[in-house]
């Protein structure tokens, strides 16, 4: 197996060069960093929303590659304000309290759009990746 790649045609993707999803002979994949963009457009939503909308953007990238959240072993999620790790945590748990995936909470200075407060990477496995 070659290494695979999947575009959405998100708008950045072009601009700065990159696939939202890579997938490697091993069955490791590595979906960039999602944000809540639906549409081209930043949709509304506190710190929860942008969270839930994110990883749902990471989760149409592995479905592309025929996985799904189960198959998903870490998450990154980078954040604005320290006072949004609750509301950001509660949607993680809500996403993968079945699947625990190793993860991380990093808090950063920003995003290329100021209404951003959330960004999220996630990495899956292919189990059965020849």
């Amino acid at each position: 197996m070659s290494v695979r790649k999947v575009v959405t045609g998100a708008p950045w993707e072009e601009q700065f060069g990159y696939s939202r999803a890579v997938e490697l002979p091993n069955g490791t994949v590595l979906v960039a960093g999602c944000t809540s963009v639906i549409g081209g457009a930043i949709a509304d939503g506190g710190p929860y929303e942008q969270a839930i909308n994110s990883f749902n953007v990471a989760f149409d990238a592995l479905k592309q590659l025929n996985l799904g959240p189960e198959d998903v072993v870490r998450t990154r999620m980078y954040i604005t304000h320290a006072r949004d790790v609750e509301e950001v945590g509660r949607a993680h748990k809500e996403l993968f309290d079945a699947v625990r995936p190793a993860a991380s909470m990093i808090i950063v200075s920003g995003f290329v759009d100021p209404r951003l407060v959330v960004e999220v990477e996630v990495e899956a496995y292919r189990s059965d990746a020849a």
